[in-house]
């Protein structure tokens, strides 16, 4: 794994709860170290195989409802370009106020595109907080790295997927890794034999360290949401 930049981390990622600058809507974050992500399954999904817009509910660890999130696009993109699909994902409170955003192009899946990785950006309140990217190698989605780069574009740290993110009655853990180790991870939950068989719905773990800075913290969270297209989302064409 090439190193990384460790200036962002010192400067911004691991500073004081009482010091951070927390942008407005993410406050609720600054106390959070685990978060609950639960896909809504959809009832016409189910029986039609018609692929529908993807919604989300954020909880805490006590299982309280913070954020709810839904997929915009159109219905062309949706049965014709499935995982890889272009969208936006807007994430509103329990007021209906929207906090953060995630816009994601439309971009390749293959090892024979390194030009076209996949990649998202993250917004709260219309400001860029940072960005998820897919790094290239021959085995691409699997045992692939993800580097996270902060709005300034540096790298501060990395997701690795497993070199098997197959889900055979267990869990698949993506991990978090900084500059100096583990800053948590990504999990998604083996949800039993009819629902892993029947529905593409899934549900995931997020955990990170408490004194995170909200910014990391927010970007760890959109990221949740691009390896379940990646690697969860089954491909309706």
């Amino acid at each position: 794994m090439e190193p990384i930049t460790t200036q962002p981390m010192t400067q911004f990622a691991m500073a004081p709860m009482g010091g951070q600058h927390i942008p407005p809507g993410l406050e609720y974050l600054a106390q959070l170290d685990q978060v609950l992500i639960q896909q809504i399954i959809s009832l016409c999904e189910l029986f039609s195989g018609w692929e529908v817009k993807n919604k989300y509910i954020l909880k805490n660890s006590m299982g309280q409802e913070f954020l709810s999130a839904k997929e915009d696009n159109d219905c062309c993109s949706r049965q014709c370009c499935g995982n890889i699909r272009a969208f936006e994902m807007p994430f509103v409170d329990n007021s209906g106020a929207e906090v953060l955003r995630i816009s994601r192009p439309l971009r390749c899946n293959s090892c024979c595109t390194p030009c076209c990785n996949q990649e998202m950006e993250i917004f709260s309140y219309g400001q860029l907080l940072g960005s998820m990217h897919q790094e290239w190698n021959f085995w691409m989605p699997m045992g692939t790295t993800y580097s996270i780069k902060n709005a300034s574009g540096d790298s501060v740290f990395k997701i690795v997927a497993p070199c098997c993110p197959c889900s055979c009655g267990s869990d698949v853990v993506f991990e978090v890794i900084g500059s100096e180790g583990s800053l948590g991870s990504i999990r998604r939950t083996w949800k039993g034999c009819c629902t892993e068989c029947f529905t593409d719905a899934d549900n995931f773990c997020v955990t990170f360290d408490l004194h995170l800075d909200v910014r990391y913290k927010a970007l760890i969270l959109g990221a949740a949401f691009l390896i379940d297209f990646i690697y969860f989302e089954k491909n309706q064409q």
